[in-house]
């Protein structure tokens, strides 16, 4: 039996060369039809001078959404997760642990409207893949967040109100349900070597720290330009968007260490609002990423990185207009100081609702290297738009970006029993948010550069018979035209990948491994 040791199936395994000389930028696309592909086999993406290869999918399973958790409750799904003690079996199976997010708990239960007093937590499940790509997944436990004073975490809602701690200020509902306390809508998680963690927010587009049990012990303000702001005020309510900062309910949906763990990465999930034009949603194209360096301390006040990545934008519908919507990233990945896995993907699919089809889900190679640094200048310590009118400012260069994995490929998934459809869509098919991304070698003598990636799907609790806080509540499927299609499983998809034989060589010599 082959086994890493907790967080190197995450983290050691993804070292990269620095340096690459600058090749010709690839910019974000615009997708007015269904971005779908029939390759059977492998397709390869080149950046910066290096080959990376997706050998396609290669593993699925599910978790039934009626699934219940270590509380009691409907367990939800899969906002972000973190691989722990990854390893092969002597019959070519794998198994790991993943820890995973269930962002801020079900809406509209019951006589509450909106948002209910959801307990933060984090799942752990365990993770099987046979040698025929059949994925179990099995819920084994978890814990809950608390605060540093050792009160939970909120689900619920903060409207206006403000709770200002250790010079950081929070998002707190004023009344009611979850008054005093934090509210969070835990977006993505990154784990550190010691067993302690990060956890990105929605609602404030900060940053939290919490030791290995769960308990809070720090936070990382997120910069001036992307405060939520309105009519002057800081205002990190998710019901109406603020007049600059981030957008609602499109937080830091993002977060990732650096192999070397002396830089922590968040991307938000889409554009400033004064980086977009209204409600031009296709406006929403140009997102931030910032870079903090964590090795002197693990709460930094300021990044020393701050990047534009102009994400792809598709129609809708997939008629061939023009494009109406940004394809909002969901997770990241870091293979190196400057190269990153980005999850892009429309809004279509399972979960929806609608008779749109799925437009684009891809997983984006991006690289940092040769971009514009909008560290400590007004773009990010005001709010000056870096875009105007959907471009970027004069002399503000973006990321560089390549599509690595496209996830609509329908020969692929009917391998898995997976189907595209959408009118009406059935149990199979492929999921409306897919939100969640980790990485993991495998173990191959004959393939030493190869690593698993796995991609999960955030059901938003969509089962009919959901339970929260001692409640029944149903949020079963419904289509277009009111007819119901019942629950709305977690999937975990899992591809296979060859990095680059130097970025390979280099996690070996620097890790022991």
């Amino acid at each position: 039996m082959t086994r890493l040791p907790i967080l190197t199936a995450l983290t050691l395994m993804m070292m990269t060369c620095g340096g690459a000389a600058f090749a010709q930028a690839h910019v974000a696309q615009a997708y007015t039809r269904p971005n779908r592909t029939e390759i059977e086999g492998a397709v390869s993406a080149t950046l910066n001078g290096q080959t990376f290869v997706n050998h396609g999918l290669v593993g699925a399973g599910r978790l039934p959404a009626s699934t219940r958790d270590f509380l009691g409750d409907t367990l939800g799904s899969f906002s972000s997760m973190a691989l722990r003690n990854w390893e092969r079996q002597p019959d070519g199976s794998y198994s790991g642990e993943i820890y995973t997010l269930p962002d801020r708990g079900p809406n509209n239960v019951g006589s509450v409207a909106g948002t209910v007093d959801y307990v933060s937590r984090v799942h752990s499940l365990r993770l099987t893949m046979n040698p025929q790509g059949d994925v179990a997944i099995q819920p084994v436990g978890g814990f809950r967040l608390t605060d540093e004073t050792g009160k939970p975490f909120t689900g619920k809602d903060p409207g206006d109100h403000i709770l200002t701690r250790n010079g950081i200020l929070y998002p707190s509902p004023a009344s009611g349900e979850g008054a005093g306390r934090i509210s969070l809508d835990s977006e993505a998680i990154a784990l550190l070597p010691d067993g302690s963690f990060y956890i990105s927010d929605e609602y404030a587009a900060g940053i939290y720290l919490f030791d290995a049990t769960g308990r809070q012990t720090g936070a990382i303000q997120t910069v001036p330009a992307l405060m939520p702001m309105t009519d002057g005020k800081l205002n990190f309510n998710s019901e109406k968007a603020p007049d600059t900062g981030r957008r609602n309910n499109q937080g830091l949906e993002a977060l990732t260490l650096t192999p070397d763990g002396k830089h922590l990465i968040a991307i938000l999930q889409s554009a400033t609002v004064q980086d977009t034009v209204g409600k031009n949603a296709a406006t929403r194209s140009p997102t931030r990423i910032l870079v903090y360096d964590i090795s002197e301390t693990p709460t930094p006040s300021q990044p020393v990185g701050h990047y534009v990545l102009q994400l792809p934008t598709y129609r809708v519908k997939g008629d061939g207009k023009a494009a109406d919507a940004t394809a909002a990233q969901s997770e990241a990945v870091a293979l190196s100081d400057t190269q990153l896995l980005v999850l892009s993907r429309d809004g279509n699919g399972r979960g929806k609702g609608t008779a749109d089809p799925t437009v684009y889900k891809s997983i984006l190679l991006i690289d940092l290297t040769g971009a514009t640094n909008l560290a400590g200048t007004p773009y990010e310590q005001s709010t000056q738009p870096v875009a105007r009118n959907g471009k970027l400012e004069a002399g503000i260069v973006p990321v560089q970006q390549a599509e690595l994995i496209n996830m609509l490929n329908p020969v692929q998934l009917r391998r898995f029993g997976m189907n595209l459809d959408v009118t009406p869509s059935t149990a199979d098919t492929l999921s409306e948010k897919l939100e969640a991304m980790a990485i993991a070698p495998a173990f191959d003598p004959d393939a030493p550069n190869d690593v698993f990636l796995l991609v999960g799907s955030d059901n938003d609790f969509g089962t009919a018979t959901g339970r929260v806080n001692g409640q029944g509540f149903d949020a079963g499927l419904t289509n277009a035209n009111g007819s119901g299609t019942g629950d709305n499983d977690s999937l975990i998809l899992i591809y296979r990948l060859t990095l680059p034989a130097e970025l390979m060589r280099k996690a070996h010599n620097l890790s022991g491994w």
